[in-house]
């Protein structure tokens, strides 16, 4: 396994982190065996960073987690978990939270402890409930050993903001070579690299898009690459030439994922791919551009709608159904996430006359509603 230097204390952190959003389930739960087998088994073979949240797998993630690092591995990991402000109501919560996630670990303290899912409207709830001081005091106390934040905020210039608002010891960041400029992207890595605060990255393979189920044309290109490299080894090793991605999560499903990725991060390094082969991943880029259905630009215009649509979103997850042929995925994001979902949408049309790009929004809406309600 290749390592990168925790700037903070100089320990070495492995490439691969393991990401436990999407643990291998049974029945609606998680196969607890299974996961305990393939997390042990990350350890043993050189994974020495985990990560969970309070909300993955409805809080089940976090009693899995405990469970595996007993036996010695709790010594051998870092532990990431994630203060999520959307469970706080008020400011005293952020201590009831971090209370039941402590007794669902049974553990006395966390490693690296997130500010969970930072976007516009929850920067402004942290900053209501002073969660910065909060955080800092559990670090006095030692609850908690490195502070970061989770970025899921519209623009760079937000997650500047939030850089430049805190001694960060780390931060954590959508990437993989569709999402260049999705949120921070690219720009916000280099910013945070910058400022000398290390990455996390998460979603390196878009939530397996650009592994599980590739489109006809996305296919044949690979193929005709003539390599026997699989989609993930070009994917994790785009997002690993980065020098200042600290370690790479991937929330794997499988035994044989936990074998493949540990294979692919064990020989990848920062700037260690060529200039022909980041034109080739470029030119994949390209091909699943091409496939997009509705050039959407979320430049806002259609927005406020009338019955509050989030329409640029909407719109965003109606092309990936369609690139990544993950419709039954998307679906569990729109039930799970959209409010409200597309069919609250009334036909007005006021949005389309708004629309620089002249798309047919309210067809759009009704198309979204049949796919994914």
């Amino acid at each position: 396994m290749n390592y990168r230097t925790f700037p903070k204390t100089g320990k070495k952190v492995s490439l691969l982190g393991f990401g436990t959003m999407r643990l291998p389930e049974v029945d609606g739960h998680i196969d607890e065996a299974e996961a305990i087998r393939m997390i042990r088994y990350a350890i043993d073979n050189g994974v020495n960073y985990v990560d969970t949240a309070y909300m993955y797998h409805d809080g089940a993630s976090e009693v899995l987690v405990g469970k595996a690092l007993k036996d010695g591995y709790r010594e051998k990991v870092l532990l990431a978990d994630k203060l999520h402000l959307l469970f706080a109501e008020e400011a005293a919560d952020q201590q009831k939270i971090l209370d039941e996630q402590l007794r669902r670990l049974d553990l006395p303290s966390i490693d690296m402890y997130l500010v969970h899912d930072i976007h516009e409207k929850l920067w402004e709830r942290a900053k209501k409930y002073d969660t910065l001081r909060f955080m800092r005091e559990k670090q006095a106390e030692g609850v908690i050993k490195h502070v970061g934040f989770s970025f899921h905020g519209e623009t760079p210039a937000f997650f500047r903001e939030i850089v430049d608002a805190f001694p960060w010891d780390f931060c954590q960041i959508q990437l993989n070579y569709m999402d260049t400029e999705f949120q921070a992207g690219v720009e916000g890595l280099k910013y945070a690299e910058s400022k000398g605060i290390p990455v996390i990255v998460m979603e390196p393979l878009k939530g397996g898009k650009l592994t599980d189920v590739l489109p006809g044309p996305i296919q044949a290109y690979w193929d005709n690459i003539g390599t026997d490299r699989t989609p993930a080894d070009w994917a994790l090793k785009w997002v690993a030439n980065f020098p200042a991605v600290l370690t790479i999560l991937s929330g794997m499903s499988t035994f044989e994922q936990v074998e493949e990725n540990i294979r692919i991060l064990s020989n990848a390094e920062a700037n260690g791919l060529t200039a022909e082969e980041l034109a080739v991943i470029g030119k994949v880029a390209q091909e699943y551009n091409n496939l997009i259905p509705y050039s959407c630009t979320a430049c806002k215009y259609c927005i406020p709608c009338p019955v509050k649509l989030k329409i640029p979103y909407i719109i965003s997850l109606r092309n990936e159904a369609t690139i990544y042929e993950s419709p039954e995925k998307i679906a569990k994001t729109v039930r799970n996430l959209v409010r409200p979902q597309p069919s609250a949408c009334i036909a007005c049309k006021q949005c389309e006359e708004k629309c620089p790009q002249h798309l047919p929004i309210s067809e759009i809406m009704s198309e979204s509603a049949q796919m994914f309600e």
